[in-house]
C-alpha cells in the first residue's frame, strides 16, 4: 500500500471509530423471546429430546440461564421445555418470590407460583412423569462447557425426585444446546457485524498511535482498553489477553507484553469486543513496521501475508450448508502446504456469537489423526464463524512467528458472507 493511500485510510477509519454510536438499549429481551419461539423446538426436534430441564439458582447458576429467563433466580426455578402434539411448550415451576418477575418477561407460556418451602424440582418431576416424555434432556456434557450447568447435587435432587425409571431417560443436552446456540438470528448477525467493525476500526487507529523504537506493546493495548471505556462496550474474552498486541515471536492467547515495537516487526492484534453484554467479536488485524526508506514490506513478509491472506480467502470459499467443519481446515490448509508454512497448533476456525469460542462446528481436524466431534459436524445457515489464513515461518533467532489475519463470516443458505470487509493488505506503520 502505497504511503499516501495509508494516510487517507487512517483518516478514514479514525471518521468511523468516532461516528460509532453504541446504544446501551439491549435489544436481548426480544431476541432471546424469538429464539425460544423459533429455534428451541426445531433443536429439540433435531437432538431427538422430548423435554429439556433447566435448573437455575442464585451464586451459582447455570451457564444458560441468561438464555432461558433464569438469570435472576433466587430460589432453585426449574424450567422445562417440551414438544407435544399440541405444539411447543415452555412452562416454569419458580418460587413464589420470583415468579412474578419471570412472568413479567412474557418470553414463557406458563410460569407456576411455588411456595417456597416446597421444592421446584419436586413439582416439575411430577409433571414429567404424568406427561410421560421418554426423553429428558438435561445440563450435564463432557464436551461442551455451556451445556455442563446441572450441579452434581441438583441432579441427584432431580433424580431422587423422578424416581429409577425416569432417571433411566436422562440424557445430555448438548446435541439440543448445540441445535440451538449455533444458529443466530439475523437480528444477531446484524449486531455481531456491528461488533466486528467496532474492532476493525478501533485496531486501525491503534496501529496510527506506535511510534517504533517507543510503543511497546502493552501501550498499543491500553490504548484498545481506553477506546472500549470511551464507547462503553466490554471484553470479548478474558480481559487480561484482550487485546493480544504481539510484535515478536507467537505467544498464542496470551497478554501484552513491554516489548518495544522496532522497524522491521510483523504485528498482530487480537481483539473483541462484547455488545450489549452479550454478543462478542474476534478480528485480527496485521502491520508491518518500515525501516528508514522502505515504502513498502519486504519480498518475504509480503509473500508470507499474502499465503496467509489467500488461505483464509480458501476457507471463506469452502464454507457452506452442508460441509464439515474439518473441510474448510483443510482447504485452508491446502494452500499453507503449497505455501511452505510452518506447522501451526490452531485450528483455522470457531463459531463466534456469546462467546469467542461458542458452541458450534469446529473449523478444524484435518492435519489430525483423531479430530475432535465437532469437526466432524456440518455448518448450517445462521452459523457465525471467526476463522484465519495461517503463514508461519522461523526467524533468525530461531523461534516462529504466524500471520493469522482472522475474519468473521456469517453462513448463507447458498455459502458465506463476510460481517466486514476482510483485510486485503498489509497495514504498515511509517519510521518517524
Amino acid at each position: 500500500m502505497e504511503m499516501s493511500t495509508f494516510k487517507a485510510l487512517i483518516i478514514c477509519l479514525c471518521m468511523l471509530s468516532s461516528s460509532h454510536s453504541f446504544s446501551s438499549t439491549s435489544p436481548w429481551d426480544n431476541i432471546r423471546k424469538e429464539r425460544i419461539e423459533t429455534l428451541l423446538p426445531a433443536a429439540l426436534e433435531a437432538a431427538a429430546v422430548d423435554a429439556w430441564i433447566v435448573i437455575c439458582r442464585e451464586n451459582n447458576n447455570d451457564p444458560l440461564a441468561e438464555h432461558v429467563g433464569g438469570e435472576n433466580a433466587g430460589g432453585v426455578a426449574t424450567f422445562v421445555f417440551y414438544n407435544d402434539v399440541q405444539g411447543f411448550h415452555s412452562l416454569v415451576f419458580s418460587p413464589s418470590s420470583e415468579a412474578q418477575a419471570i412472568d413479567d418477561l412474557n418470553i414463557h407460556d406458563e410460569v407456576v407460583h411455588v411456595d417456597r418451602s416446597v421444592s421446584t424440582i419436586k413439582i416439575a418431576a411430577k409433571f414429567i412423569q404424568n406427561k410421560n416424555f421418554k426423553t429428558i434432556a438435561i445440563n450435564s456434557s463432557n464436551s461442551n462447557a455451556q451445556a455442563d450447568g446441572l450441579s452434581f447435587t441438583q441432579r441427584l435432587s432431580l433424580e431422587k425426585a423422578l424416581g429409577e425409571e425416569f432417571s433411566k431417560r436422562l440424557v445430555s443436552s448438548e446435541n439440543l444446546v448445540y441445535e440451538w446456540l449455533s444458529i443466530k438470528l439475523p437480528a444477531e448477525v446484524d449486531i455481531l457485524r456491528q461488533a466486528a467493525q467496532m474492532s476493525r476500526d478501533f485496531q486501525i487507529e491503534a496501529y496510527k498511535q506506535i511510534i517504533p523504537g517507543k510503543s511497546t506493546d502493552a501501550d498499543i493495548a491500553r490504548f484498545l482498553k481506553a477506546k472500549m471505556k470511551e464507547h462503553g462496550v466490554k471484553d470479548a474474552w478474558a480481559p487480561a489477553q484482550n487485546p493480544n498486541v504481539n510484535s515478536g515471536p507467537d505467544r498464542g492467547h496470551s497478554h501484552s507484553t513491554d516489548k518495544v515495537i522496532l522497524a522491521g516487526d510483523v504485528i498482530q492484534i487480537d481483539f473483541g469486543v462484547k455488545l450489549h453484554d452479550k454478543w462478542v467479536s474476534d478480528i485480527q488485524r496485521f502491520a508491518y513496521v518500515l525501516h528508514p526508506g522502505e515504502t513498502k514490506a519486504p519480498k518475504d513478509i509480503e509473500y508470507y501475508w499474502k499465503s496467509a491472506r489467500d488461505g483464509g480467502n480458501a476457507a471463506f470459499k469452502a464454507m457452506r450448508p452442508g460441509v464439515k467443519g474439518e473441510d474448510v481446515d483443510r482447504a485452508q490448509h491446502i494452500l499453507m502446504d503449497k505455501a511452505g508454512s510452518a506447522p501451526i497448533p490452531w485450528s483455522t476456525g470457531h463459531p463466534v456469537g456469546y462467546v469467542a469460542h461458542d458452541t458450534g462446528p469446529n473449523l478444524g481436524g484435518s492435519q489430525s489423526t483423531s479430530p475432535r466431534a465437532s469437526a466432524q459436524k456440518l455448518l448450517k445457515q445462521g452459523m457465525v464463524f471467526a476463522f484465519d489464513g495461517f503463514h508461519a515461518w522461523k526467524r533468525k533467532d530461531g523461534t516462529f512467528k504466524t500471520i493469522s489475519v482472522e475474519e468473521m463470516a456469517v453462513i448463507t443458505k447458498t455459502g458465506a458472507e463476510y460481517l466486514i470487509p476482510p483485510q486485503q493488505n498489509l497495514i504498515l506503520i511509517p519510521s518517524r
